[in-house]
């Protein structure tokens, strides 16, 4: 028994690279296929969102409804410390991430201490309470958003109004964030979390202090949500209402539905769906939205894993 388990523990490790490395060729030569780059660095900022929200729901069972409050938060600060304060670019995306992160905080502190709809109608709450003041809020722009904000130049020398230069940042950003949830996942930490997910009494009954965990997991979700947030503002060079909006919260749910809840590689596939459905059907006008319910239905009824999750179940190695 004890030499079969490290033969199947490694021919899942490596079917998961074999996995990255189709993903990293695929956003590399995808300006090549003739996408778009700035529709592939998008995918990229909702792809790492994504991933951060599942690290909260697929591996900690915590369903929040209010994630878009740690998008929206970073994009604002992100684009308000680059176009009023003068930050260089990363200077600028630190900035939101630690917004969203200290928001992630005083978040957690005050949901964690509940479960299932509870802690989902709290985060609701205050992202709620995040959107009116981002409504009224004088540096915010209230509906027109802060636009025009400036690039700059990475680390002094990088122009990012270059747009490979700015995809080549998104890229390293995004697989960045990407092997950190990764190897936060398949850490002493992440099994801790798993085991939070599946019986948190026993949990508690070996010594964990389980509400510290959720704690440390709801923060490092929050803060990489708010990294993408800051990425996707300076992508489009604009911060907006609608990154706070609950209907953000609600799409990145659909996200990790379609890709595969509690899988690696699922965030990524959900947003890249969810968004070429959103860009490539745009034409439709009014239909678009049935059109994009019925797919939805579809995956539901038909990938009740996702699509990773029923790859991985297909060839039996988690995804």
């Amino acid at each position: 028994m004890s030499a079969v388990l490290p033969t199947v523990k490694s021919a899942e490790v490596g079917a998961q690279r074999i996995v990255f490395g189709v993903m990293v060729a695929f956003f590399l030569i995808g300006p090549a296929l003739g996408m778009y780059p700035v529709f592939l660095m998008k995918v990229m900022c909702f792809a790492l969102f994504a991933a951060a929200f599942n690290l909260l729901i697929g591996f900690v069972g915590l369903l929040s409804f209010g994630h878009a409050m740690f998008l929206g938060t970073a994009g604002y600060v992100c684009a308000h410390a680059a176009k009023v304060w003068g930050f260089t670019p990363e200077l600028a995306i630190v900035a939101g991430a630690a917004a969203a992160g200290l928001l992630g905080l005083i978040a957690g502190l005050l949901a964690i201490r509940r479960q299932g709809i509870y802690f989902a109608m709290i985060t609701l709450a205050l992202a709620q309470m995040i959107f009116f003041f981002c409504l009224q809020a004088p540096f915010t722009g209230g509906e027109d958003g802060i636009q025009a904000v400036p690039r700059g130049k990475l680390l002094g020398v990088l122009d990012l109004s270059d747009v490979w230069n700015m995809y080549g940042t998104v890229l390293i950003i995004f697989l960045a964030g990407f092997l950190l949830i990764y190897r936060t996942v398949h850490s002493p930490f992440g099994q801790v979390l798993k085991a939070i997910r599946e019986n948190e009494p026993r949990a508690t009954s070996l010594g964990y202090n389980t509400n510290r965990y959720k704690l440390m997991a709801f923060v490092l979700s929050a803060t990489l949500s708010g990294v993408a947030g800051a990425t996707n503002a300076l992508v489009f060079q604009l911060a907006a209402l609608n990154s706070v909006h609950w209907s953000m919260s609600g799409e990145v749910v659909l996200m990790n539905l379609v890709g595969g809840l509690g899988t690696i590689f699922g965030p990524v596939v959900g947003a890249f769906v969810v968004l070429a459905m959103e860009n490539y059907l745009a034409t439709l006008g009014f239909w678009v939205t049935i059109v994009q319910g019925a797919i939805f239905v579809l995956c539901v009824l038909a990938f009740r894993r996702g699509i990773i999750g029923e790859l991985g179940r297909l060839i039996r190695k988690p995804l």
